[in-house]
This record gives C-alpha cells, structure tokens and sequence, in this order.
C-alpha cells in the first residue's frame, strides 16, 4: 500500500472536520491508488448541493475515476471516517473498490457491518475487504461533538 494505513485515515479526518465547519454531517473520505498515493479526498456535502447523495465516499469516487477516466477503481482503497451506508457500499461494489477502511461503525444507517450488510448479499457483483475501527476514536468524536452542539 506504501504508508500505515493511519496517513489517509488522517486525511479523510481532515475532510470530515471541514466537512463539519460547513454545516454537514462530518464525514470525510479519501481514495487511494494501488501505488498508494491519495487520489481523490471529499466531506459530505449534501446541504452545499442539495443533493442527498453527495456523501462523502460518492464524492471522493466520483472523483478518484475522473482522475483516472474510468468508471472502475480496481486496486484502489477508500477510507472513511463512518461506516458507509446502504447507498455508499453499493458505490464501492460498482467501483471495484479493491479495500475499505472505515472509522467509526454506523449501528443506524450503516449498510457494511450494521443494517443492509450489502456486501453480504449473494446479488452483490463485488465486495471489498473491509476493516472497521481504523481510527474510530477520532471519527467518532467529530460526530459526537457535531450532534451534541446542535441538541
């Protein structure tokens, strides 16, 4: 991968804490190449484009395959700083994303380890490896301090 898999979780905080100063859900996510640079980097920004799926994970795919002018991502990585949900995975399925590294599990709305599970259905055409936890103190500390200013 080329770096500790802490380095663009550290990214992928960065975009959720900017995330957060605009008003959005704190949630940030980066792609990483299969030579494992960063490639693409988004925060959610649902609000800013009224768009409810501008999530960061869509965001930091969409981006990640205009770099590289393809509709797939084999061998790439994506870490983000919540459990992806439902809509998110089936994303990363069609993406071919090769690995997903998520901070702070989703018990809610979470579609990987928690709720829909998508990867666990046998209609699902790729699933990545998936590691929870990395970085989840961090992660869930951002959500946790956003929601409870605003309760």
């Amino acid at each position: 991968m080329g770096f500790p898999a802490s380095v663009p979780m550290a990214a992928a905080l960065v975009e959720a804490r900017a995330a957060g100063e605009r008003g959005e859900v704190p949630v940030g996510a980066v792609v990483v190449d299969p030579a494992g640079r960063i490639v693409a980097a988004s925060g959610n920004r649902t609000r800013e484009l009224a768009d409810p799926t501008a999530h960061a994970e869509i965001l930091a795919i969409r981006a990640a395959c205009a770099a590289i002018g393809s509709e797939r991502l084999p061998g790439h990585h994506l870490y983000v700083t919540l459990e992806p949900c439902a809509m998110c995975a089936a994303a990363i399925g069609f993406a071919r994303i090769a690995r997903l590294y998520y901070g702070a599990p989703d018990a809610k709305g979470g579609g990987v380890d928690h709720g829909a599970r998508v990867f666990a259905h046998p209609t699902c055409h790729h699933a990545p490896t998936v590691y929870g936890g990395i970085g989840e103190a961090a992660a869930a500390a951002l959500l946790t301090d956003f929601f409870a200013d605003r309760r």
